[in-house]
């Protein structure tokens, strides 16, 4: 499977083939459709079509499509939700750099990811650089290309009026050659000033003879944590229901829900050497997207002791866990804020230590 290969959506790509062969594609579109139905690799597969040299397109062969396959390529911008930089005003070469290193982590995970957790959005400095993207001349192609994933998810912030305004006018008019596709889950949530300035695509769910293509792809299936999933293909395509996404959700909530369970265990018996290994890996590489899926993981696993500690007359277990969980809300607002995985860990261990101190 090419790194921006796309299973299903057929008619739809042939009706955009057939726009882009006319000379008729829009050049600011909207793709909108359930989540983990493939939008943003439909997005990625269209700006192949456009960069590519050769007819019919995407040859697959040229070098610009060897390059699009790699998601390297440099007239190709695609942004999506990421955790808020520490520089409030970063500058558009930093967003980048960051933006790179995010491509980098879904391409070594074959373009399989999760939905981003909630603390993460397209803040302004990434609207400042794909603005400024815009204006440049094409490095390789005679195109450019921008592809905004989860576009629902644009943040606006306190004196963003001049990066709200521009990004409007680049989807209002675009340059001549320049193609914007934004995705989005949720069209609704999106401005209406935004909503009326793109030309909105339906993207529908993958049938069940489309998920099964995808599952018994090679590249698919060994990535796939069977773990986290029915046993059966057949179960898989019926869990689906036409989102392939809800997959990766599934082993996503898994992997968290284990997390937490093993940090939870350790916090119970004081075992800080185990919390330590759990903190340390909350910070490794790929695990911060999901840190705050394993702190609301954690949230739901102490409210279930609660429950089980009120319902057996446990007052004082009842307790202990209503302290726990304060501070797994506390640990919440720091994650929201961009507060460094591993150190949150290291306190929360030691707070949940110490309110469950009293039962050991």
């Amino acid at each position: 499977m090419t790194r921006v290969d796309v299973h299903g959506h057929t008619v739809l790509r042939q009706r955009l083939l057939d726009s882009f062969e006319k000379g008729s594609l829009p050049q600011s579109m909207l793709f909108h459709g359930p989540a983990g139905i493939g939008k943003q690799a439909l997005a990625l597969w269209l700006g192949g079509v456009l960069l590519c040299e050769n007819s019919p397109a995407p040859c697959g062969t040229c070098r610009h499509c060897r390059y699009q396959q790699a998601l390297t390529h440099p007239d190709f911008i695609w942004v999506f939700p990421r955790p808020r930089l520490k520089d409030s005003d970063a500058s558009p070469d930093e967003v980048k750099m960051d933006i790179a290193g995010a491509i980098a982590a879904r391409v070594e995970a074959g373009n399989l990811y999760a939905q981003p957790p909630g603390n993460e959005g397209i803040y302004v400095p990434t609207i400042r650089m794909v603005v400024r993207a815009a204006t440049v001349t094409p490095a390789l192609a005679r195109k450019k290309v921008i592809v905004v994933g989860d576009a629902e998810r644009m943040v606006s912030q306190e004196g963003s009026d001049q990066a709200a305004n521009a990004f409007l006018k680049l989807l209002e008019e675009p340059p001549a050659n320049t193609w914007i596709v934004l995705t989005s889950s949720a069209p609704g949530a999106l401005l209406p000033t935004i909503r009326s300035r793109v030309v909105a695509v339906r993207v529908s769910p993958l049938s069940p003879a489309e998920v099964h293509g995808w599952l018994t792809d090679p590249e698919v299936r060994d990535r796939l944590n069977d773990a986290a999933l029915p046993s059966t293909v057949a179960e898989r395509v019926a869990l689906a229901a036409g989102s392939p996404g809800r997959l990766l959700e599934a082993q996503a909530g898994k992997a968290a829900a284990d997390i937490a369970r093993r940090l939870l265990d350790a916090a119970s018996v004081g075992d800080r050497e185990r919390g330590t290994r759990l903190a340390l890996s909350a910070g490794s590489s790929g695990a911060r997207g999901a840190f705050t899926e394993v702190l609301e993981s954690l949230a739901t696993q102490l409210a279930e002791r609660a429950r089980g500690a009120i319902s057996e007359g446990d007052e004082r277990v009842a307790r202990a866990v209503a302290r726990a969980i304060e501070d797994v809300e506390d640990a919440k607002a720091l994650a929201y804020g961009n507060g460094n995985p591993q150190l949150i860990t290291f306190s929360l261990f030691d707070t949940l230590s110490s309110a469950f101190a009293g039962r050991r």
